[in-house]
This record gives structure tokens, C-alpha cells and sequence, in this order.
């Protein structure tokens, strides 16, 4: 089958991309080591047998698996300003047909509690960031993609996974797998180091898009389409020697072409997030730039360990969305629960709260939330699951990190 990627890009892609184990770790077996199908990958890809296959527990059927590096949402605007957001995985036909909703008894809800509860935290914190709904609904958007694609995979039927794997197993691998894929996409990254970047008055033929795409890639033509004259997603396709757990990705020309035309193709750049610059590290904001809306994220030891909730309250589920007015030396922010402010040394969200002035700090490359100049945040403990813990100003609590404000 091809495999459609619908994503957005980030990082050098290969013929054959050597996959990894997606569990961080974690042995949903026995909670120590890594998952692993027990698979090789040294038979033949996924729409390239010349005869039928007995165990489809190691080999893809059909066939083809499509990335969409998926969306680039200007209006309203979704994800980091400088980076393409992830669509989904696609298994098909071999042929651009597929099929969906395999397994509707799989059809699993609370995708972010599942990733949480088997140790794939920080596959959700980048999920939050980069796997978006331009509405708002990323646990549908998840959900949906899970149950119309995913359950259709056929190294990702339950009876595929180790003897004693948990019930949902398989669609933990299948948003690992789909993540670190896309993380071999850097499309943004890919068209700047042609020289094309998001403009408000510039357009482009599809053949200049097309080639920069595939000069960037190493040799393979993607899948460009447009919504009313402007790119709005790309989709890269792969054959697949082994499972979708820890199998080899190989890399295909597209084998249709998308909907964008000849020429006149736009680019516009992102609304409502601030101006970022790439780094080797990833993305960050321009020193004192401020977004209208943003996500509050919690990083600790250099790593992200979910974010702030709608309460304000540090949490593993998915991020609230935050509205930031005022300028990076002083700032107030709302959510959905209304005003937020710091009382008692904590900070809360609702109504009734004061309002209070907040500040923003560059610091590392990433832009810090301050509250009375201070950049450190605590809690009495770490969140996990469903639950969660109030954030206070300083480091006097338990656990202690700093928040992280991301554009929306």
C-alpha cells in the first residue's frame, strides 16, 4: 500500500527511513524496555510483493501509506507560525483508494488520557503544538483519525502486539509512529532554504514549489494542494518494509498529482502568532514578541511535561488556548474560564479572579511567562492522567519548572 503522510515537515529524508521504536521507553508489555513487533525489515515493501503475504502482522496489506504534512491554516491560524501541522497516516489500496473505519470496536475516545496513562507524554505535548483542529476540537481531530485510518492498518491489529499489551496498545504506536515521521518533515525549514517563505503580496508557479520540495527531500515530489489559490497541505508518500510500529519508511514520488494549479499559488504567512526564527533546536520567538493567543506549556529538565489547562492548572491533557493582551514587559490573559491572576502565590483562571499583569522573558530561546519578574513556577507534584495540580509563583513546592508561552 502507499502510506499518505498528510503532515508538515522536519527533518532530512531519506530513501528508507530506518525507523525507530516509538515507545519512549515504555514496554507496554511490562512497563520496562521498548515495545517492539519483532518484525524484520529486509522483505520486500509494501505494494512490491510479487505474491500474497501469509503474516500481514509484518507486511502493510494492501499496501501504500500517505503523510499528510498536512495543513497550513492561515485563517484561523493553527500551529507554530513556523512550521507546517500534522494531518494524519493513511494506509490505501496500493492504487489512492482507501479504506475506513475498519474496526469501529477500536474506536477509542480520550486519545490524550490513553498516550498519558502509557507513557507517551511527550508525543502529546508535541501533538498539542502540532497536530491541531483549526476549530479548537483536537481530541475529535485525533479521535478521527485513529479510528478512520489507523484501525484500518493491518501491523496494527491487536493480535499483532506482544502477548499482555494493554487494550489500545496499538493506537499509541500508531500517533508515536505518525509524530516521529513527521518530525522527519521539515517543510517550512525545507522551502525557507529555498527561498521561499510565507508573504503577503508573493506567489509561486507549482513547479518551483514542487522543485525546492524535492531538491530539500532528496529526490522525492510530494503532493501540493490548495485552498482558494493558496498551499494548504502537502502529502508525502511511502511503501513499508515491516510494521508501522518500528518497520522502514521508503520514500515514493506522489502518485497523482494535488490540486494547486500552475501558478499563482500563495503563501500567506500565519495570523495571530508571533515572528519566530529557526534555530538548530527548533522554534523560537523573536525576543519580545507576543502572541494573541498562545498555549502554556511546562518545561522542566529541557523537557515538556504538559501545560496549563483552562484553570491555569498544570496538566498532562490537552492545553488550553490563551488570550494575551497587552506587550511582553506587561500583559494580562483570559481563557475560556475567564480573567487570570495570582492570588495566595497561585495562579487561577475564572470567574470573579483579578486580573493581573504578567510579563514575558526570552530566555533559551523560548519566551517565559513571569509573574512579579520571576520566571519560576512549582507544584506540590507532577500531573499524570486526569490529574493535575495548582501552579504557584517561585520554587518553594515540590516540583519546580518554567512555562513556556507557544503562539496559537
Amino acid at each position: 500500500m502507499y502510506s499518505l503522510l498528510v503532515l508538515a515537515a522536519a527533518a532530512r529524508l531519506s530513501l528508507a527511513v530506518p525507523f525507530f521504536t516509538p515507545f519512549e521507553g515504555l514496554d507496554l508489555v511490562n512497563r520496562a524496555g521498548a515495545i517492539s513487533s519483532g518484525c524484520s525489515t529486509t522483505g520486500a515493501a509494501s505494494c512490491h510483493n510479487t505474491s500474497s503475504v501469509s503474516n500481514l502482522c509484518c507486511f502493510e496489506a494492501p499496501g501504500g501509506l500517505l503523510l499528510q504534512t498536512q495543513f497550513w491554516d492561515t485563517n484561523p491560524s493553527t500551529g507554530p507560525s513556523d512550521s507546517w501541522t500534522i494531518h494524519g497516516l493513511w494506509p490505501d489500496n496500493c492504487d489512492t483508494t482507501f479504506s475506513q473505519n475498519c474496526d469501529p470496536s477500536r474506536a477509542y475516545t480520550d486519545i490524550a488520557g490513553l498516550l498519558t496513562a502509557n507513557g507517551a507524554s511527550s508525543t502529546l505535548s508535541f501533538m498539542q503544538t502540532h497536530w491541531v483542529d483549526i476549530n479548537g476540537q483536537n481530541e475529535k481531530f485525533w479521535e478521527h483519525e485513529w479510528s478512520t485510518h489507523g484501525t484500518c492498518m493491518s501491523t496494527l491489529v491487536p493480535s499483532c502486539l506482544p502477548s499482555g499489551s494493554v487494550r489500545g496498545a496499538e493506537a499509541v504506536a500508531f500517533f508515536q509512529t505518525v509524530v516521529k515521521l513527521f518530525q522527519t518533515l521539515p517543510t517550512f525549514d525545507w522551502l525557507a532554504s529555498q527561498g521561499i517563505r510565507p508573504s503577503t503580496t508573493q506567489t509561486f508557479t507549482l513547479s518551483t514549489l514542487t522543485s525546492a520540495l524535492k531538491t530539500a527531500s532528496g529526490g522525492f515530489t510530494p503532493a501540493l494542494d490548495c485552498s482558494s489559490g493558496s498551499l494548504n497541505q502537502i502529502s508525502w508518500y511511502y511503501n513499508l518494509k515491516g510494521s508501522i510500529i518500528d518497520g522502514t519508511f521508503v520514500s515514493i514520488n506522489a502518485p497523482k498529482a494535488g490540486s494547486c494549479p500552475s501558478s499563482g499559488i500563495k503563501y500567506p504567512p500565519k495570523s495571530g502568532a508571533p515572528s519566530t526564527t529557526t534555530t538548530s533546536g527548533g522554534t523560537s520567538p523573536t525576543p519580545g514578541g507576543l502572541p494573541a493567543k498562545a498555549t502554556i506549556h511546562a518545561l522542566r529538565s529541557g523537557s515538556q511535561v504538559g501545560g496549563l489547562l483552562s484553570a491555569a492548572t498544570w496538566s498532562t491533557q490537552t492545553l488550553a488556548t490563551f488570550t494575551l493582551s497587552g506587550s511582553a514587559s506587561s500583559f494580562t490573559m483570559t481563557s475560556s474560564k475567564g480573567n487570570c491572576g495570582v492570588s495566595g502565590g497561585a495562579i487561577t483562571c475564572g470567574s470573579g479572579v483579578t486580573l493581573t499583569s504578567f510579563s514575558a522573558v526570552s530566555s533559551g530561546g523560548n519566551l517565559l511567562l513571569a509573574s512579579g519578574g520571576s520566571t519560576a513556577w512549582s507544584s506540590d507534584g507532577s500531573p499524570s492522567g486526569t490529574t493535575v495540580f495548582t501552579s504557584f509563583t517561585g520554587s518553594s513546592h515540590a516540583q519546580g519548572y518554567t512555562l513556556v508561552i507557544v503562539g496559537s
